[in-house]
C-alpha cells in the first residue's frame, strides 16, 4: 500500500527536481550553507511537488489509460480512490507551503504556489490537452525548484533568479519534445496536442534546435552576470555545444525515435551537469573581497 502512495507521487520527478533545487541554493549560498535552511528547501519543494504530480496523476487518469507508457499507473488501476487521492494530494501540498513559509521565506512559498498553480491549474487541467503551446507553459512549473532553492538563501527575486528561470524553463523545451517525438504514438493514442504531433517531427526539430541555443546563451549568463566561475562556463559550453551537436544530427537521422531517445537522456545529464557545476564553482561577491583588501 505504502508503495502506490510512493508511486503516486512520481519519485523519479522529485528527484530530478531535488538536484536542481541543490543547484540553486549551493549556488546563491556561495559556501556559506545554512543546513537546516537547506533541508527545509529540499523538504518543502519535494512536498509541493510530490502534491502536484499526484494532483496531475488525477487529472490525467483518463489519458493515462489511453498510454502504452502510463497505462499502468496506479490510479488507472484503481488502487487508490480519486477521493483519497484528492486528500493525499492537499495534505502534501499544504505541508510543502508551510514548510518553505516558516522554515524558509515567505518569496519561496510564493514562488511555489505559483509553479504548483502553472502546473495543476493551467497545464494539467487545461493547456495540455488543448493547446500546443501547453509545453511552454509547463516548463515554466519545471524551472521553479532551482528558483525556489536560490531564492530561499537570498529572500530576493534578482538576476541570478531570471537567469536560472531561463535556463531551466529553455531546457525543459527539448526534453519535452524529444519525449513527445520517441512517444509520438502514446501522444497520438491519447490525442494530446504536442508540437511533434500537431506540426510534425521535422518542425519540432527546428525548435529543439533553437532552444539549445537559447539555452545555450541562457547558460552562460551565469558566468557574465558574475554568478558562476570559469569551471562552470567550461562545462555549460561543451554539454550545450554537445547537446546542439546531438539535436542537428536529428536532420540526418533514418530512426527519429532512436534519435529523440538519445537527445532526451543527454538532456538530463546535461542538466545534471550543470546543476553539479553551479553547486561548487559560484563566484564569491568581489565587493567584499575588495572592501577587506582596502582595509
Amino acid at each position: 500500500m505504502i508503495k502506490q502512495y510512493l508511486q503516486v507521487t512520481k519519485p523519479g520527478i522529485i528527484f530530478g527536481n531535488l538536484i536542481s533545487v541543490i543547484g540553486g541554493f549551493l549556488l546563491a549560498a556561495k559556501g556559506s550553507i545554512d543546513y537546516t535552511l537547506f533541508l527545509t528547501a529540499l523538504v518543502g519543494v519535494s512536498l509541493v511537488v510530490a502534491s502536484g504530480c499526484v494532483y496531475n496523476n488525477f487529472i490525467d487518469r483518463d489519458i493515462d489509460r489511453k498510454m502504452e507508457r502510463t497505462k499502468n499507473r496506479v490510479l488507472v488501476k484503481g488502487l487508490i480512490s480519486p477521493k483519497v487521492t484528492l486528500v493525499y494530494a492537499t495534505v502534501l501540498g499544504i505541508a510543502g507551503f508551510a514548510l518553505l513559509y516558516f522554515g524558509a521565506n515567505p518569496l519561496a512559498m510564493w514562488l511555489a504556489v505559483m509553479g504548483f498553480v502553472v502546473y495543476v491549474g493551467i497545464y494539467s487541467l487545461y493547456m495540455k490537452r488543448n493547446s500546443v503551446y501547453g509545453t511552454l507553459i509547463g516548463s515554466l512549473s519545471g524551472a521553479a525548484p532551482p528558483v525556489i532553492g536560490y531564492c530561499a538563501v537570498t529572500n530576493e527575486f534578482d538576476a541570478g533568479a531570471l537567469i536560472l528561470l531561463a535556463i531551466f524553463s529553455l531546457w525543459q523545451m527539448p526534453h519535452s519534445y524529444a519525449i513527445a517525438i520517441f512517444r509520438f504514438k502514446d501522444y497520438q493514442a491519447a490525442n494530446i496536442p504536442v508540437l511533434p504531433v500537431v506540426k510534425g517531427i521535422s518542425v519540432a526539430k527546428n525548435h529543439i534546435t533553437l532552444y539549445i541555443l537559447a539555452f545555450m546563451i541562457a547558460t552562460l549568463m551565469l558566468s557574465l552576470g558574475g554568478y558562476a566561475g570559469y569551471k562552470y562556463l567550461v562545462v555549460a559550453a561543451a554539454v550545450s555545444v554537445w547537446w546542439l551537436g546531438m539535436a542537428l544530427s536529428g536532420y540526418k537521422t533514418s530512426n527519429d525515435r532512436v534519435w529523440a531517445r538519445k537527445l532526451f537522456v543527454f538532456s538530463i545529464v546535461a542538466i545534471t551537469a550543470l546543476s553539479v557545476m553551479m553547486s561548487v564553482d559560484f563566484m564569491a561577491p568581489a565587493s567584499h573581497d575588495l572592501l577587506t583588501w582596502v582595509r
